[in-house]
């Protein structure tokens, strides 16, 4: 008797382990430890031991070995780009080799620098292209000292325009003013020769 109620007791513990491994499933994808610790606290204690229901365990392996077997791929696939990467990285050194050698060999080059089709020494090469500055600065200097000069000049020039404008322009009014006294002098002779002709 005791052992159908045992035996009763297994089959209705696994029903609810079965029934809440469903319920966990409906919620989305559980981890391997989730569903090591969801095995363990729905199954039945059984004395010291705990009763797992078969299909349970044969459900957790499973997604064990296809939770490895993603991992394992994974690891390939890391170890192609690692590969990969490797091939890059050799290529990318020797590239790196070659143009450490071409510097090399270019500052170890003649001291001689090709001007206009004539190999110089940098030496003159530095002197004549500091000459030709200092002189383009010595042509720059004079122009400017002659511009200034001129410059000067044309205002001087437009001042003393000015000045003759304005001397004119009193000239002229003045003789504007003589002249109008002048006429009205002429006019009153000519009234007063009136008068005497008729007187």
């Amino acid at each position: 008797m005791t052992t159908i109620r045992q035996y009763l007791l297994i089959i209705i513990a696994f029903s609810c382990t079965a029934v809440q491994a469903q319920e966990a499933a409906s919620d989305g994808p559980l981890t391997i430890d989730q569903q090591f610790t969801e095995m363990v606290d729905g199954s039945n204690s059984y004395q010291d031991f705990k009763v797992i229901k078969k299909t349970t365990l044969n459900t957790v392996q499973a997604n064990i070995k296809k939770r490895i077997d993603g991992l394992q791929e994974e690891i390939s696939t890391l170890k192609g780009e690692i590969a990969t990467q490797k091939t890059k990285i050799g290529e990318l050194t020797q590239s790196l080799g070659n143009t450490e050698a071409t510097l090399t060999a270019t500052n170890e080059e003649k001291d001689s620098m090709n001007f206009f089709g004539t190999l110089m020494s940098k030496s003159a090469y530095s002197t004549m292209m500091w000459s030709i500055v200092g002189i383009l600065l010595l042509g720059l200097v004079f122009f400017i000292y002659r511009f200034k000069n001129s410059n000067a000049v044309t205002k001087e020039s437009r001042y003393k325009l000015d000045e003759v404008e304005a001397d004119f322009d009193e000239y002229r009014k003045m003789a504007l003013e003589k002249e109008q006294k002048l006429g009205r002098q002429l006019q009153d002779e000519r009234n007063k020769l009136l008068k005497a002709s008729k007187g």
